[in-house]
């Protein structure tokens, strides 16, 4: 199989080097000059995947066109918020159609409040069963080093789910299908907020009783605003769901995790975010879904927290006293 991997960070290049050992064909596309001379003289995509080596079977190119060239899989991998911008430079650059789109993007974008394949849907005017959201607990940095992962391909059509599947599995890298691409794309999405509250609790120096309260009911948050937004419930309990929480509220490779913590330290989020190489999705996310849910009279105060936290400069600790005096409640899932 042709396939071209649109973004080159650390995600997308361990997706080429994912697809590569598998024996097909890759291209990456990038914006980024610097990361274009770093492949092509180190070996190595050394700002996003330091100590990694790239084969020469894998072509990193600037020129659209030459990514996309008889492509038969497109991965979008590029930050959620940029998508609609890049999706029809791709179409632009096409020579064939038919392709199978994987979004491998984990955000709502702000405004329209859509899931990722949506906006590739309604931008690229793919058809929806040509769509595939891949998504689950995969830090780029253990994949591309061949640590064991598994993670779920999901798409409205189980045949394309499949295909992809097929494409990415490995000894190494456990791909499950399932049809809730609504719910798959959303636990991808909405935990990062979630891991931005465990690293705000890991900076201000609360403890691990406090983590597990957070991650737990954070989770309920996500079954909410999932399950109106049209997901199944159990998802939420598998890899995309309960499993990416784990790992990016725990992980040391954690973008929104590090976010967290440096608010919980007192720093101001737009310093956190100048200074880092790759995109923290949560953030905007966060917005995203704050919005949703008033709109919708979801509760979810976690998330409203967070969404003060980090927009409104509420202390961690004024955050967390609000969150632990709320009105006591029984325990639910719904």
């Amino acid at each position: 199989m042709r396939a071209a991997v649109i973004g080159s960070g650390s995600w997308g290049t361990t997706l080429a080097l994912v697809l590569n050992n598998n024996g097909h064909h890759v291209n990456c596309w990038t914006i980024e000059q610097t990361t274009l001379d770093d492949v092509r003289e180190k070996k190595e995509n050394s700002r996003y995947l330091p100590g990694v080596k790239i084969p020469d079977s894998i072509l990193f190119t600037g020129d659209m066109k030459e990514a996309v060239k008889d492509a038969e899989m497109i991965i979008s991998a590029v930050p959620s918020q940029v998508t609609r911008e890049v999706i029809p430079q791709v179409l632009q650059a096409l020579n064939k159609t038919g392709q199978i789109w994987v979004t491998v993007s984990k955000g709502i974008e702000n405004k329209t409040y859509m899931r990722i394949s949506e906006v590739i849907n309604q931008a690229g005017k793919v058809p929806k069963d040509k769509i595939v959201v891949l998504s689950g607990p995969s830090h780029a940095e253990e994949v591309a080093r061949k640590i064991p992962t598994a993670i779920v391909s999901s798409s409205t059509s189980i045949e394309s789910a499949k295909v992809v599947q097929k494409a990415f599995m490995t000894p190494y890298f456990r791909i499950y299908a399932s049809p809730d691409i609504v719910g798959v794309e959303l636990g991808g999405a909405l935990k990062n907020i979630i891991a931005l509250a465990a690293g705000i609790c890991d900076g201000a120096g609360f403890g691990d009783n406090t983590k597990a309260a957070l991650m737990t009911r954070g989770l309920v948050e996500i079954n909410r605003l999932g399950v109106e937004l049209g997901s199944q419930s159990d998802t939420f309990a598998g890899l995309s769901g309960m499993g990416d929480l784990i790992v990016t509220c725990m992980s040391k490779h954690s973008r929104n995790r590090h976010v967290g913590e440096q608010i919980g330290r007192g720093r101001k989020l737009q310093e956190i975010l100048d200074e880092m190489v790759m995109v923290a999705e949560g953030v905007k996310t966060t917005i995203s879904a704050y919005e949703i849910a008033k709109a919708k009279n979801i509760e979810m105060p976690i998330t409203e927290q967070i969404y003060l936290t980090l927009f409104k400069d509420k202390s961690a600790h004024d955050a967390m006293t609000d969150l632990m005096t709320r009105a006591s409640k029984i325990e639910d899932w719904g």
